[in-house]
């Protein structure tokens, strides 16, 4: 019991230490945006591989999501004393959802009408290539661009989940939440955005972070590796962005799917968020305040009516 009581103890202590040299880390980063942000002008100095390689390690590290935790306790202080800031919030947040998946859905249609010229052209006039654009053309084989089609599906199931998630149009599986009171709902709401929703995406964040960036440069960064060590393996660092295809004409810009799994990633993190105010707000302000200033979709009649007949 005595060792539980001392690992207790300094772990404590060092979470404490953490969240205190977090707020250091969020100053120091943002008057000293050219140690880690160099980089966006590539000139292929040794400062900006260096700069880029802090900015591999501190996208997911510890010294980030302790930052985050500092942010999240400080906006949710504020938000308790200022409940309008607490909603601003939630509903910029929601807005940001709600705008990148209307937008990404029109990858649907996208979907729907190259499948349709892809079948057109190569089953009637049996055209081995499809060409887009004037002077310039973007021209690539016909199983390119069929192989093209899974990147479409991906981005309305990556940028479209947290636009869902505000429609309330994800499938829950029910076993106590209808037989709960309001208040307890919302308590239960809470809890699974913090417990479940978070830890969830921070981990799929942290290995899906450094899955990207093996696929952009080398030599291969690592979650293992200390910043010193990644700093030291600047010296040799060169883009290596990934080209390679399942088939030989088939598409070929795979790195776009890591990207899409981060972009979905940050999403739900920030959603969580705006979920746990959602739910404290309403539960603080009681039913009358269940939805408000949600932004959803209006249906037609036909749709309202299959949406019905569904539930």
């Amino acid at each position: 019991m005595g060792l539980v009581e001392a690992w207790g103890g300094n772990f404590i202590g060092w979470v404490a230490a953490q969240l205190i040299e977090g707020f250091y880390n969020l100053v120091y980063a943002l008057f000293h945006t050219s140690t880690w942000l160099d980089w966006l002008s590539w000139e292929n100095t040794t400062e900006d591989k260096e700069s880029l390689m802090r900015f591999i390690y501190f996208g997911a590290s510890k010294e980030f999501l302790f930052v985050f935790i500092d942010l999240f306790i400080v906006l949710t202080i504020a938000g308790i004393l200022y409940r309008p800031l607490m909603w601003s919030i939630v509903r910029g947040l929601e807005t940001f959802a709600n705008t990148i998946g209307r937008t990404a859905a029109w990858a649907g249609l996208t979907m729907v009408l190259l499948q349709i010229l892809i079948i057109f052209l190569q089953r009637v006039f049996a055209v081995s290539q499809i060409s887009f654009g004037f002077g310039m053309s973007f021209s690539f084989d016909v199983s390119w661009w069929s192989e093209s089609l899974k990147f479409y599906n991906a981005m309305i199931v990556a940028l479209c989940a947290t636009y869902t998630f505000v429609q309330g149009g994800h499938v829950r599986v029910d076993l106590i939440y209808s037989g709960v009171s309001f208040r307890t709902k919302k308590l239960i709401d809470m809890f699974g955005s913090i417990v479940f929703m978070l830890p969830a995406a921070f981990i799929v964040w942290l290995y899906g972070w450094f899955f990207m960036w093996r696929h952009l440069v080398v030599p291969n960064p690592s979650a293992s590796n200390s910043l010193d060590q990644l700093v030291m393996k600047a010296r040799a660092l060169r883009w290596n962005v990934e080209t390679i295809g399942f088939s030989p004409n088939g598409f070929n810009a795979y790195f776009l799917f890591k990207m899409l799994l981060l972009a979905y990633t940050g999403m739900v993190i920030v959603h969580a968020v705006a979920f746990f105010y959602r739910s404290f707000l309403e539960r603080s302000e009681g039913e009358a305040s269940e939805n408000k200033h949600l932004d959803k979709d209006v249906l037609g009649d036909a749709q309202a009516e299959l949406v019905a007949e569904i539930h």
